[in-house]
C-alpha cells in the first residue's frame, strides 16, 4: 500500500507542489487508498450556500443541468470545487476503509459527516440520486477520501442525519461567533435569516448578554420573521446588503451614531463587504463568514472609507465548533424545529 502525505499532497495532479484545495486537479480513484486515507461511502452533499447558489443559476435552476454541472467539475477536477467561487461544502457517509497508518478513532461503518470542504476532498460521483435546491443537498452514490489531517464529527444518536448536516454545515460561524462576542457588545447579523445568521444570532445573544444589543439584518421580510419568531435578537430590521449606506444608516439610527462592535455577514451574494466595514464602528471587528466575500472588495473599501476596522475572513474551522453547534439546536428548541423542517 502506498504511503500518504498528512495533508493530501500525494493526492495532487496539478499544478505540482500544491496542496489540494488550491490544486487544479486532484486524483480521485478510489480503487486503492493510500496507507493514511479513509474511505467513505458518500450518501449526500452538502453544498456550499454561494456555490449552489451560482450552479443554480447557471443551471437556470434546472435540475439536469445542475447535475450535469456537478458531474462535469468533478470528472475535470477530481473534487467539487466551483470554479467560480473556488468553494465546495462538505458531505455525510459511512466509512468503508481505514489504512493502516491512519491515526484516529473512526472505525469502519462509522456515520460521520466530513468538516473539510468538498473543494480539497477526493470525490467520485457514479450517480446523482436526488437535488434538494432550497436546502443546497444533493444524494448521491460515490466514495471520497478523507486525509490525515482532515476533521470529521460523527453523527450523532439524538437528531436526523439531515438536521445534523445542515447544521455542521455552518459550524465555523456561530463557534466563531461564540468566541468573538463578549458581554455587554453591540452585534449585526448581516444575513440573519438564513442557515448561517439564525445560529449566529443565537450564539451572539447568548454571549452579549442582557447587557448588550444583537441587531439582526435580513434581506425579505420572510427571513426576518423566520428570526423574529424564534426571538434570537434584540432589533430586526430588512436591508438590501449591497446598499452600504441603506445599511448604515439604518444602523447609525439604531446605535445613536455609535455602530457596531462586531458585524457578521452571513450572506451568499457577492457585493455586501462594504454595508459590512461602514456599519462597524472604528477598531472593532467585521467576520466575513460568506464564501461570496472578495478579500480585495474588503480591503481596498475600508481603505477607501478611512475604516479602521479588524477584519477576520470566515474559517469554516474553529476548535469545538462540532459540539458547540450541535449544541445551538439542543438549547433552543425553536431553532431545532425550524432547521429539522427546513433542513432535514
Amino acid at each position: 500500500m502506498k504511503k500518504g502525505c498528512p495533508y493530501g499532497t500525494h493526492r495532487v495532479i496539478s499544478p505540482k507542489g500544491v496542496l489540494p484545495q488550491p490544486a487544479d486537479v486532484i486524483d480521485n480513484n478510489m480503487d486503492e487508498i493510500y496507507d493514511n486515507e479513509v474511505l467513505i461511502d458518500v450518501k449526500t452533499l452538502n453544498i456550499d450556500s454561494a456555490s449552489f447558489t451560482e450552479i443554480e443559476k447557471r443551471a437556470g435552476g434546472d435540475i439536469e443541468k445542475i447535475k450535469e454541472t456537478m458531474m462535469g467539475i468533478v470528472a475535470k477536477a477530481g473534487k467539487h470545487k466551483n470554479p467560480w467561487t473556488g468553494s465546495g461544502g462538505m458531505l455525510i457517509g459511512t466509512v468503508a476503509e481505514i489504512g493502516p497508518a491512519y491515526v484516529g478513532d473512526l472505525k469502519v461503518g462509522d456515520k460521520i459527516a466530513t468538516l473539510v470542504s468538498l473543494s480539497l476532498t477526493p470525490l467520485r460521483i457514479d450517480e446523482i440520486l436526488e437535488v434538494r435546491p432550497e436546502i443546497d443537498q444533493v444524494d448521491i452514490k460515490g466514495q471520497a477520501i478523507l486525509f490525515q489531517s482532515g476533521i470529521y464529527a460523527k453523527l450523532p444518536d439524538d437528531m436526523p442525519e439531515g438536521l445534523a448536516l445542515s447544521a455542521l454545515d455552518v459550524a465555523g460561524a456561530p463557534a466563531q461567533t461564540a468566541k468573538l462576542v463578549k458581554p455587554g457588545q453591540t452585534v449585526v447579523v448581516i444575513g440573519g435569516g438564513g442557515k448561517s445568521g439564525l445560529l449566529c444570532l443565537y450564539e451572539a445573544k447568548k454571549r452579549a448578554g442582557v447587557t448588550g444589543k444583537v441587531i439582526c439584518i435580513a434581506g425579505s421580510p420572510k427571513s426576518e420573521a423566520r428570526a423574529k419568531n424564534l426571538d434570537l435578537a434584540d432589533v430586526y430590521m430588512v436591508a438590501d446588503a449591497t446598499d452600504a449606506v441603506e445599511v448604515y444608516n439604518k444602523i447609525m439610527e439604531e446605535t445613536d451614531g455609535q455602530l457596531a462592535d462586531i458585524v457578521i455577514n452571513c450572506v451568499n451574494i457577492e457585493n455586501t463587504e462594504m454595508a459590512s466595514i461602514l456599519a462597524c464602528k472604528d477598531d472593532g471587528l467585521v467576520y466575513f463568514f460568506s464564501m461570496a466575500t472578495s478579500f480585495t472588495k474588503a480591503a481596498l473599501g475600508a481603505e477607501g472609507v478611512g475604516k479602521d476596522v479588524n477584519m477576520i475572513i470566515g474559517n469554516g474551522y474553529t476548535k469545538g465548533h462540532a459540539a458547540i453547534t450541535l449544541q445551538c439546536l439542543r438549547e433552543h428548541e425553536g431553532l431545532r424545529n425550524l432547521f429539522a423542517e427546513m433542513y432535514a
